[in-house]
Formats: structure tokens, C-alpha cells, sequence
């Protein structure tokens, strides 16, 4: 299984102005945007790290997930929430000719943790062995920062400062959140059953 982003966030939905707020940092100046480079590159981080803990998508992009069978041909779970649309799904074999399935086969079952692909009918449409499957799907809460929740908005800029108040540190143990991270994002965070199976 491959998950791959298809857009990246865009620089304008990025909250430079509640980041510099938030550290406080001084306005007014000449040259008060020279750290903008540094702040976006720690706030892309904090999305990615809360993102990475959560399974939920932030802001909005799409992506496409290839897989080489379906967990339950009943219905398949993506692996991150929340999804919008299906943007589009089809089938390869192993000599790489494709099969794109029509949309009127098949539906999104939206669920804040663990959404669904799931068949019109009984089944989702056979994979052939050593062929795969494509689905390509618009996750996030929205294209803007304001369409976020406010406790994970809130959760990022916090991580986003601790980055840049520890940015010369080199002790810092891998993957180290804040408690008040974590627990601003507890609540998102997906419980995943056998190997991620539930549904």
C-alpha cells in the first residue's frame, strides 16, 4: 500500500500572521517578514507531525492510495479521514493497462475516523492478482485555516513553537510532542484494530 499526496498545502493557507502572534514575535519592523522562510517550514512540520499522529488531514489536498487487494471486498477504509470525495478509482493489471471504474459502482461512506469505499452493489470490483488498485480522494476539514477545529489549529501552532523555541536543539528524543499537544489531539486520534481493520 502506497498513500501519496497529489497537491501540497498552499502557502496562503498557512496562519503566518496568528504564528508570529503567537511567538510574539515583533511587527512593524523593515524587515519583519525575513523569518517567514523559517516560520512556514516549522508550521508544514507541525501539520505533518499532528497529522501523522492523528490520521486526520488538516488541510485540504488530494490524494491517491494504491493497494494490491481490498482488506474487505464489502468495503474498503481509507487510511486517513476526513474524505470529501472520491475523486477517482481504477484498476491495473500487471502489464499496467488500466481500468477506471465508473462512479455510479461505487460511494463514499464518510465517517470522521475511518471513512469507507464502498461497493453499489455487494462487492467492490475484483483486483486482478498482481494487478492493483487506484483510489484518488480530497481529504481535509477545508482549504483554509478557519475551517480547522480549533483544539488541532491551536495544537499545531503550539507544536510549531515548540520547533522553533527548541530549533538549535540536538537532544531533543525523536518524534518528543508537548503534553499540551497531546492532549489537544487525544480525542482525534484513530483506534486502530486488528492491523487497522475496523471499520
Amino acid at each position: 500500500m502506497m498513500l501519496m499526496e497529489e497537491t501540497a498545502v498552499p502557502l496562503a493557507a498557512l496562519p503566518l500572521a496568528e504564528f508570529k502572534a503567537h511567538l510574539r514575535l515583533g511587527t512593524g519592523f523593515s524587515d519583519g517578514d525575513i523569518q517567514d522562510p523559517v516560520l512556514e517550514s516549522f508550521l508544514r512540520a507541525a501539520l505533518a507531525a499532528i497529522e501523522a499522529r492523528t490520521g486526520k488531514v488538516l488541510l485540504e489536498r488530494d490524494f491517491s492510495w494504491v493497494l494490491s487487494g481490498w482488506r474487505d471486498a464489502e468495503g474498503q477504509a481509507l487510511p486517513v479521514a476526513p474524505v470529501s470525495a472520491i475523486l477517482r478509482l481504477a484498476l491495473r493489471n500487471r502489464d499496467d493497462e488500466e481500468e477506471v471504474i465508473a462512479p455510479a459502482l461505487y460511494r463514499l461512506e464518510r465517517d470522521a475516523h475511518r471513512p469507507v469505499l464502498r461497493p453499489a452493489g455487494r462487492f467492490l470490483p475484483s483486483i486482478a492478482p498482481g494487478g492493483v488498485a487506484e483510489i484518488v480522494f480530497r481529504a481535509g476539514y477545508g482549504a483554509g485555516w478557519a475551517d480547522m477545529p480549533s483544539d488541532l489549529a491551536q495544537a499545531v501552532l503550539m507544536l510549531a513553537a515548540h520547533y522553533y523555541e527548541y530549533r538549535h536543539e540536538t537532544g531533543l528524543s525523536g518524534g518528543c510532542m508537548p503534553f499540551g499537544v497531546s492532549s489537544l489531539i487525544e480525542r482525534y486520534r484513530t483506534v486502530r484494530l486488528l492491523g487497522g481493520g475496523a471499520r
